[in-house]
């Protein structure tokens, strides 16, 4: 018993992780589920009504809308309520959107005619979800990281991103196994029902299991809850760890402040570049427009989604690998290693897009940029934004990433299409110069924080000041 006090309880630790990065599985899950129900949307809803493509895409993508939204409230959300309570938000507004999307007639409307109202209305439903993605791509990260001991932070914090990706992967296999053998109009009238409705059960677990969650020890302190804060360290850290921690979260809370830049302006520039610069070396077109990549070179829609599957599990393969490793070879050369990893596979994909060579080597190149991405910059730039704030402005400062993140999440979805229009080569050697930038930037400004607690790392800004 005493050593366990002293030594804290990591099986404690990992429950309360898992149930965090069930944020995380929902932040995916609500991302993609749009995939396998987007063609019935359009027929039901857009064709139906004699609406434009454009209308079609807005309402594809109008998550994004909320997602940034989420992402821009999170930071009031997390200082007034709390990070947990912030999480039950997010997961309520997940339910609500699972339920409303899949019935979106819902006491307004006869279900079976459509109607511009009904659009509308799904819609709305759509970027509540979107708002829940954007509240748990902030928080939990936050969360986790306020929760876990120093040298294992990376790894926990990379299981968010673990699970976003097998978050995508299990809506996909959902998708799959309501659809499969079903006809045509069935899909078209209640397939796409039951995909967004699906995700009611995640959300609905999501929500009962964070009641059995703690606060964070960081915003207990920041609320004079010192007591439950020491009694949360103390289970996680053991009991003579537990002082050390909170004496050190007293001291900076001490400096208490309603400034954004007490800490200087630089802080604030690292956490949004390196939102901007996960989102502007184009890994969401590799992974939105992944089968229409594949078929633009040459392959038959079969082969493109085998390809694509293929893709999924590399991407699986890799985030583990970063997980694995982030606590014992940092934060800095799993970043550098990644940009250059990804320039390479861009570059070489752009000079194959240009002498109009379509082949094996087209796929190697996007596995190996997608394989960069996912050791380094998928799940690395989550660790830092969750732990490079100071204790003070963290809720805000992560909402200010975040929101960056999703609006350049945005812009490089929404200007794919414009660009390969113009020219291939070109697109996927922008892609690798931005990979080349973000490179010299990791190299220049971000500081190695392994091993530290987010404590010594808040010192790093007071000398820097």
């Amino acid at each position: 018993m005493n050593t366990q006090q002293n030594q804290g309880n990591m099986v404690y630790v990992v429950a309360i992780t898992l149930v965090a990065t069930l944020g995380g599985l929902l932040f995916g899950y609500d991302t993609a589920v749009i995939s396998g129900a987007e063609k019935s949307i359009q027929i039901y809803l857009v064709n139906s009504l004699g609406l434009s493509t454009w209308v079609h895409g807005a309402t594809t993508s109008s998550a994004l809308i909320g997602c940034i939204i989420g992402g821009l409230i999170s930071g009031i959300f997390a200082l007034k309520i709390g990070r947990k309570r912030s999480l039950i938000v997010a997961a309520f507004l997940f339910f609500l959107s699972a339920f409303g999307s899949s019935f979106p007639e819902f006491l307004f409307f006869t279900k079976g005619e459509p109607t511009l109202g009904v659009l509308l209305m799904f819609n709305f439903y759509r970027i509540i979800g979107g708002i829940g993605v954007g509240l748990a791509s902030a928080v939990c990260p936050m969360y986790i990281g306020e929760i876990a001991p120093a040298h294992i932070r990376g790894r926990l914090v990379s299981l968010n991103q673990f699970a976003i990706i097998f978050g995508m992967l299990v809506v996909y296999f959902v998708n799959w196994g309501i659809a499969n053998g079903q006809s045509l109009d069935w899909i078209n009238e209640v397939g796409w029902r039951r995909m967004f409705l699906s995700e009611a059960i995640p959300a609905g677990l999501f929500g009962i299991l964070l009641f059995f969650v703690p606060e964070t020890p960081r915003y207990l302190t920041l609320v004079n809850r010192e007591k439950d804060a020491l009694g949360v360290l103390s289970r996680i850290n053991g009991v003579q760890k537990a002082q050390e921690i909170l004496q050190d979260i007293k001291s900076t809370i001490q400096h208490n402040t309603t400034d954004l830049f007490a800490y200087g302006k630089v802080v604030i520039i690292i956490g949004i570049l390196l939102s901007v610069f996960q989102q502007f070396v184009g890994i969401n077109v590799a992974l939105y427009y992944a089968p229409r990549i594949f078929e633009s070179m040459g392959a038959d829609k079969d082969a493109s989604m085998l390809q694509t599957v293929v893709m999924g599990i590399v991407n699986v393969a890799f985030t583990v690998l970063a997980i694995l490793t982030v606590d014992r070879w940092g934060r800095k050369p799993l970043l550098m290693v990644g940009s250059i990893g990804m320039a390479i596979g861009m570059f070489a994909i752009g000079i194959l897009s240009f002498m109009n060579i379509i082949g094996i080597s087209t796929l190697i190149f996007i596995i190996i940029y997608t394989a960069s991405f996912m050791m380094s910059w998928g799940p690395i730039c989550w660790v830092l934004i969750a732990e490079i704030f100071p204790n003070n402005i963290r809720g805000r400062a992560v909402a200010i990433a975040v929101a960056a993140q999703w609006s350049a999440n945005y812009f490089i979805s929404s200007t794919y299409p414009s660009m390969m229009e113009f020219s291939g080569g070109f697109t996927y050697s922008f892609y690798g110069v931005m990979s080349l930038i973000s490179l010299l930037f990791v190299w220049k400004m971000v500081p190695e924080t392994k091993g530290k607690t987010l404590e010594e790392i808040e010192q790093l800004w007071v000398q820097k000041k």
